[in-house]
């Protein structure tokens, strides 16, 4: 059919291609028609088989509380969350750290990838009296899925981070603090922590200086914990997380083996949730029940914790080392190349200085030898000046089987190894 529909600014925005939806495009179909390719590239946790058994009893005890099981299928919960949910997340948290958080601080997305579109467009954009505010995001590179949230043009500003190279093959980002300015165009600060993608973990003097920061300009700090702490807490080195009436928290069952079920949980001051529960409302009335159902007992009684700190944390961590390992063995000292020290996360963030190509294409060049990764340009949106460091990074996942990963790492080398001309 060729009828030409007209579409809004927003609606073109949609329509053009952008990182996360070629991502996800290409992810679905390697998953169900490609099945040969090696799944390097996206964010999907590991098939943890003590975990997934876990999840498996979960399931079948929820079968038989027939009164649970129906109300998860047939009822709408509220669109703030389950009460119970809420209520268990807000206890479980302030057990676990001290906090004073109530049912009233916590809301329920659809993924947190949905709560991310909420609080963006709610805090940034164009306002009553015609100003356009940002969001910041201190440390570039930055997560892909972030780049295309804005309701409007342009609703980042990034900051280059400060790049220290430590040993022969190896680095670590920083926030730049000395070129950062923060004005009254800013809406709010955002981080990921790990950041994804390079598995950097800001360290606690890092997160209690950007808090200090948006405190004193009367705007909050988002953080990200997707892969962070309490759960799944696949986090490599010590990170303490940190709450205050100006900071907001993000967090997922997706990296807990239960992406299936859209369950993100954001925690935050009463005005933010109340919006964000107002937003639920009207784009989709409620959310999933069925992550909140099946986690709900084990945030109750603390298992998910337990959960994250001894089977979670130790899979990823020895996954981590191994996948380091190839590298070393697949790359020798003949290619050039860095990696970002592994401090949480699911990834491998390699460095290739001054590559001869883009890592577009060597992202194509990859997928010919089915092997999936992600380009570095995506992840460097919203920067005022163009930087080569943009186009001289992969994104590469160790949550895939050993075999698969050693085999990728392998391919990864050898291309950019042609690449360079060695």
């Amino acid at each position: 059919m060729s009828f030409d529909f007209k579409f809004s600014i927003f609606g073109e925005k949609l329509e053009r291609k952008g990182g996360i939806v070629d991502l996800m495009k290409d992810l679905g179909v390697a998953l169900n028609e490609q099945t040969n390719m090696r799944m390097m590239g996206g964010g999907n946790p590991a098939s943890i088989p003590e975990v997934q058994s876990i999840w498996r009893k979960r399931t079948a005890e929820l079968l038989e509380e027939k009164n649970d099981f129906n109300s998860a299928l047939v009822n709408y919960d509220p669109p703030s969350g389950n009460p119970k949910f809420l209520r268990a997340v807000a206890k479980t948290l302030n057990k676990e750290y001290g906090w004073n958080l109530e049912p009233e601080n916590i809301a329920v997305t659809s993924g947190a990838q949905t709560g991310f579109f909420f609080l963006f467009n709610i805090l940034a954009g164009e306002f009553t009296n015609g100003q356009q505010k940002k969001i910041l995001l201190p440390l570039a590179p930055e997560y892909i899925g972030y780049a295309n949230q804005g309701i409007t043009q342009d609703i980042f500003v990034t900051h280059p981070a400060l790049i220290e190279k430590k040993g022969q093959n190896g680095f670590k980002y920083h926030v730049d603090f000395d070129e950062l300015e923060v004005d009254d165009k800013i809406a709010a600060i955002c981080v990921s922590r790990p950041t994804n993608p390079s598995g950097n973990v800001l360290t606690d003097q890092e997160i209690n200086r950007l808090s200090k920061i948006a405190r004193s300009k009367g705007i909050p700090l988002i953080i990200d914990n997707a892969y962070g702490n309490p759960f799944p807490g696949a986090i490599y080195t010590e990170a303490n997380p940190i709450l205050d009436e100006h900071i907001i928290l993000t967090l997922s069952l997706s990296k807990l083996g239960l992406p299936g079920t859209r369950t993100g949980i954001i925690i935050g001051p009463e005005k933010i949730i109340a919006a964000v529960t107002a937003a639920n409302a009207v784009v989709g009335l409620a959310n999933n029940n069925i992550g909140q159902a099946l986690s709900l007992p084990l945030i109750e009684s603390g298992e998910l914790m337990r959960l994250s700190r001894d089977l979670i944390k130790p899979f990823y961590k020895k996954r981590m080392l191994n996948a380091r390992s190839h590298v070393e063995e697949a790359f020798g000292n003949t290619i050039p190349y860095r990696l970002h020290e592994s401090e949480g996360a699911f990834f491998l963030w390699f460095w290739f200085p001054e590559l001869p190509i883009t890592t577009i294409e060597l992202y194509e060049r990859l997928k010919k030898r089915d092997v999936l990764v992600v380009p570095g340009e995506y992840f460097f949106f919203g920067l005022v000046d163009h930087w080569n460091h943009s186009h001289e990074c992969i994104r590469v996942t160790f949550s895939q089987s050993e075999k698969i990963v050693k085999e990728g790492i392998q391919i990864i080398a050898d291309e950019v190894s042609k690449s360079y001309n060695i």
